[in-house]
């Protein structure tokens, strides 16, 4: 499994102990120091330690690194794509690039999985880092990106709430409007593999008691597995209000792309980092088995 990023810090590859077939490690680096020579040689015998990584070293700026990436995930020598110390719209820039990058017919998006110590379930948000404004086209495949990444952590159906302000249709609140029109493109077929209601507010999307009082009869009103925002601001808000208020464990994930990518903020621990590591893992390893 590849797992590529840019730093300007020194890197200590870990060993691979995944059981994932024929893993790869390849890590670019626009590290600066006064000594080239040395530093390179001093992570070629690294190599020797850890046999299954390999450094590619990038003295050129971020995007340079972020290029190199793309055409290696293209060329299908690396599974996955993480992001380093670069900004992300450097790494995207190189992603979305028309004919060179990692496009496919599926709008990405992405995801992040919480674990929040007040909810019985994983908790799934999107699209908080990517999509700022999303039209109806690309909710739709933001909602089913999420629907596959849920499968592939093992939720046969999911329960999928279409986040607005109310739980009520509402001509003059164009989420809500959104929101009703997604939940009948499931019911057509358009979106598959969960169950699909909105428009909710939040409280009823996650609280059985907060739906059974406002009278709401769902089947997923009170029990949401994704939430789907109105935008990425209300998203991003959520996810960090979550994290920081709530003691929530996040992952992030992009979907979407030929290879799943890893975006992380630079404020992530290290447990969100390998969390999202391992999503990464799971979906090259079901993409490599050809079920996704």
């Amino acid at each position: 499994m590849g797992l590529v990023g840019t730093t300007g810090q020194d890197f200590e590859p870990a060993p691979l102990t995944s059981s994932y077939s024929s893993p790869r490690g390849v890590v670019f680096s626009n590290v600066e120091c006064n000594a080239a020579e040395t530093s390179h040689g001093d992570h070629n015998r690294r190599l020797h330690q850890h046999e299954s990584v390999t450094i590619v070293f990038i003295s050129e700026c971020c995007h340079a690194a972020a290029e190199k990436a793309v055409a290696l995930a293209r060329a299908g020598e690396v599974d996955a794509l993480m992001k380093g110390s670069l900004h992300t719209d450097e790494l995207m820039h190189a992603v979305l690039a028309p004919g060179i990058g990692l496009s496919t017919a599926r709008r990405m998006s992405h995801v992040f999985v919480m674990d929040v110590p007040a909810y019985p379930r994983p908790l799934f948000i999107t699209d908080a880092a990517l999509n700022i404004a999303p039209d109806l086209e690309a909710k739709r495949d933001i909602v089913q990106n999420a629907l596959d990444l849920a499968h592939v952590l093992g939720l046969e159906m999911p329960k999928v709430a279409i986040l607005s302000v109310v739980e009520t249709v509402n001509p003059k609140l164009k989420s809500t409007l959104e929101a009703a029109a997604l939940c009948k493109m499931a019911d057509r077929g358009q979106i598959t593999g969960g169950l699909v209601d909105g428009p909710l507010a939040f409280d009823n999307a996650v609280s059985p008691e907060a739906a059974r009082t406002k009278g709401i009869v769902s089947p997923v009103a009170g029990q949401a597995d994704i939430l789907v925002v109105p935008d990425l601001e209300a998203g991003n808000m959520l996810a960090k209000q979550l994290e920081y208020l709530a003691d929530a464990l996040s992952a992030g994930i992009v979907l979407g792309a030929r290879v799943p990518i890893v975006l992380t903020s630079r404020a992530d621990s290290p447990l969100a980092r390998m969390a999202s590591c391992a999503l990464a893992l799971l979906l090259a390893r079901r993409k490599g088995e050809g079920k996704l």
